[in-house]
């Protein structure tokens, strides 16, 4: 279990950078383990967000077996508690394309009363004033204003989304830039690392923004910045 102070640690960097650092690892190939495009932000201004994945899939182009479609969510609900930390709620709509939305206010209020920091699907949602209002990110592929014959299949088990595979429990890091899975065993050293990455960084982007900013100067910024990214690889990187 990583601590409250890693996770939060862990929101003070964007989504980017998250998985820039984890790249010095070297644990997985650097075209791997992020949503592609087709997952957006609904809402760019919020901030970025962790936790793990509640996972389900999703329809609502058939009938349900029960009659109260949302009927999944209260069993969603129950398995927060097998979580390594907040949840978040990702659903793999099994309609292709999309019908109607996955999630509404309801539903979001619901998953954010019992803790959930977010949710993501690779169909749609609607209510986004609502669910704006109520301060909970969401990741979507578009929105549709109806729900359908919304029912959750399955739930708890792995979904395709994005591109990628997510597990029930696998560690999410999102913002306005999109979805990373976090590898769990390294995520406390992301944490500790994490400033002094993107110190490095920052020692290019103000040579960059000096009154008079030179090639060389920005040259001798990126040796620098190269050379404290270089270090903490070494540092870091399970391929050593």
């Amino acid at each position: 279990m990583l601590s409250s102070s890693v996770l939060e640690k862990l929101t003070t960097f964007d989504t980017p950078t998250i998985c820039n650092i984890i790249e010095l690892f070297d644990v997985r190939p650097r075209n791997t383990g992020y949503m592609d495009a087709r997952i957006k932000a609904a809402f760019p201004e919020m901030g970025p967000i962790i936790g793990f994945a509640a996972t389900a899939t999703f329809r609502s182009d058939s009938f349900p077996a029960s009659e109260d479609g949302y009927s999944g969510i209260h069993q969603q609900v129950e398995l927060f508690e097998s979580l390594s930390g907040p949840p978040i709620v990702v659903f793999q709509d099994v309609d292709d394309p999309p019908v109607a939305a996955t999630f509404g206010e309801v539903m979001c209020t619901t998953y954010q009363t019992f803790g959930a920091a977010g949710l993501i699907t690779s169909g749609a949602g609607r209510d986004l004033d609502q669910v704006r209002d109520i301060g909970f990110p969401v990741f979507t592929s578009g929105t549709i204003a109806a729900h359908g014959y919304c029912h959750f299949p399955q739930i708890h088990v792995p979904v395709r989304i994005g591109g990628i595979t997510v597990n029930p429990n696998d560690m999410l890091h999102c913002d306005c830039n999109g979805v990373s899975t976090v590898p769990v065993d390294i995520a406390a050293e992301i944490a500790d690392i994490g400033d002094e990455f993107v110190a490095a960084e920052t020692v290019v982007l103000e040579a960059l923004r000096e009154p008079e900013p030179t090639l060389e100067k920005t040259s001798a910024a990126r040796a620098e910045m190269g050379a404290i990214v270089a270090r903490l690889k070494q540092q870091v990187s399970r391929s050593r």
